[in-house]
């Protein structure tokens, strides 16, 4: 009988954590925690795809994002400035903002101008796109990025 006992709450052990894995792999499919790198951008016209700006060159950039924080890094061999920044993020509404808290000098230049970066929020399984609106509420142009992680 002890047997039994113990062979159905094992059962009943194993379901549960098969049943909280998949729970929780589903919230992490469409999460914007992980390493994102971007592949290309889009320049729109009228929110239409008027163009795709590849990386060309070495050119990579890559965020991370955990726990509200976002981190990121881009890398350009034809440019001499580094580029890089740390602060915390929020998706409200389908808005992604981010606030950065300190960057290398060029980017430092742009937050004293610019304190809150908004980007309507396109999230997908693997993939994320950060789009710019213009003043009229119409797509001027997005990064478009894959899951690393």
């Amino acid at each position: 009988m002890k047997k039994y006992i113990f062979l159905f709450f094992s059962a009943c052990l194993t379901l549960l954590l098969l049943s909280a894995s998949d729970k929780d792999s589903a919230i992490d499919d469409h999460s914007l925690e992980g390493v994102w790198e971007l592949q290309h951008q889009y320049i729109y016209d009228n929110n239409e795809i008027l163009d795709t700006l590849y990386n060309l060159n070495g050119y990579r950039q890559v965020k991370m994002y955990s726990h509200g924080k976002v981190m990121w890094t881009r890398y350009n061999p034809t440019d001499s400035n580094e580029w890089f920044g740390y602060g915390s993020y929020e998706i409200k509404d389908g808005m992604l903002e981010e606030r950065i808290e300190y960057a290398s000098n060029a980017m430092m230049k742009i937050v004293d101008t610019v304190q809150v970066f908004k980007f309507k929020l396109e999230l997908g399984k693997n993939t994320y796109s950060q789009v710019t609106m213009d003043n009229d509420g119409k797509k001027y142009n997005s990064e478009n990025y894959i899951r690393l992680e």
